[in-house]
């Protein structure tokens, strides 16, 4: 089968990291995957046997903004066309995350009951949240345009759910696919040295983003009175992480927080820690939370929007959910770390690489 991936970059975050399990999980099952990019930036190590191209369309006119989408819509149009003129045409295409979606909806090139958007996150948290009368409802009807009638993937029934109840979409066909995880590679790349730190210490991994709530972790940290110290894994907003520093020093736990930068492997850091705490206002599904319950280390997380729920119930985890407040929080962390509960690992095996391919494969046997 000849698979399509289409992503508008790959800077360091989970959305991206699920595509190129998905592509190199194809790879292996022997199917032939294309993986075009939009943007010329990859954190992460490419798959091997992953046809990679890089799909720019670069513009120096005053007017580049306003023709943006179309002008990157078209450089995609040729790209796929000279791809398939040169082999054949793509079985399944699979358009990642929303600004992905929006070039991807002006295409004229891709057939659309072989084209799939996958929902990585809860659009109406993310893109809708902050906006409030008729930004907001311009928004929301731009959204509509490009997910109406469309094939969708959601990432969780969370995701699901808010895309056909909170912003009233009806997909064409709609798919609920939880993300993949190497389970083996994994459980390899965790038994790695770890190089810092020496001493306990409980652990955030995510990138830089207001929505991911460091503000609200630091402040349960601080209220919470555990000794071990807190690692921040990620990179992203230099802005807002300036404003998550000056908080710790506020705080007066400036001392005992340590930001640890983007962790090409992460998971000996995840392996050792004492426990991972998800502080987030939403999460689509929640990847590091399997991460960590693979990897044995107790989590605690929000009951926000999105899949950390279904992920903590799934593997008997639902005590270790908090609600979204500090205090909440606080107590939680207190709770799983003098206590951790047990985790039904053979829950997570669903998660593992090549079931979740076969999901995504199995998408051809859907069409009308």
């Amino acid at each position: 089968m000849r698979i399509l991936m289409i992503i508008d970059g790959l800077p360091g975050g989970g959305a991206e990291k699920v595509v190129l399990t998905l592509c190199e999980g194809m790879v292996q099952m022997g199917h032939r995957v294309s993986l075009f990019s939009l943007r010329n930036r990859c954190d992460y190590p490419m798959p091997a046997g992953v046809d990679y191209q890089l799909i720019e369309s670069p513009s120096s006119a005053p007017w580049r903004k306003l023709t943006e989408l179309s002008r990157r819509a078209a450089a995609l149009d040729n790209a796929v066309s000279a791809s398939e003129y040169q082999d054949a045409p793509f079985d399944l295409i699979f358009s990642h995350l929303h600004k992905t979606d929006r070039i991807v909806s002006r295409c004229r090139t891709l057939a659309p009951h072989r084209l799939w958007h996958c929902i990585h996150g809860i659009l109406s948290t993310s893109y809708l949240g902050h906006r409030g009368g008729f930004s907001r409802w311009l928004k929301q009807q731009k959204m509509t345009r490009v997910y109406q009638g469309k094939n969708i993937v959601a990432v969780s029934q969370a995701v699901a759910d808010d895309l056909t109840h909170t912003l009233g979409i009806k997909p064409a066909r709609l798919a609920v696919i939880n993300n993949p995880f190497d389970i083996n590679a994994i459980m390899q790349q965790a038994a790695e040295p770890l190089v810092v730190p020496q001493e306990d210490y409980i652990l955030h991994v995510g990138r830089f983003h207001p929505h991911k709530r460091h503000d609200r972790l630091l402040q349960a940290y601080a209220k919470s009175g555990i000794t071990a110290r807190l690692v921040l894994a990620g990179s992203g907003d230099k802005v807002y992480m300036a404003q998550i520093k000056q908080l710790a020093q506020t705080l007066g736990i400036d001392d005992r927080v340590i930001f640890a930068g983007f962790q090409s492997n992460p998971y000996p850091l995840i392996k050792h820690a004492k426990m991972l705490v998800l502080s987030s206002d939403s999460e689509g599904f929640g990847n590091v939370l399997v991460e960590a319950l693979l990897c044995g280390t107790p989590v605690v997380s929000n009951r926000c929007p999105g899949g950390p729920a279904e992920i903590l119930t799934r593997a008997g985890l639902s005590q270790a959910l908090s609600e979204p407040d500090a205090d909440s929080l606080a107590e939680k962390m207190v709770q799983v770390l003098g206590s951790a509960p047990v985790i039904d690992s053979q829950q997570l095996q669903d998660y593992d690489l090549q079931p979740v391919c076969q999901r995504y494969l199995a998408l051809t046997a859907s069409r009308r």
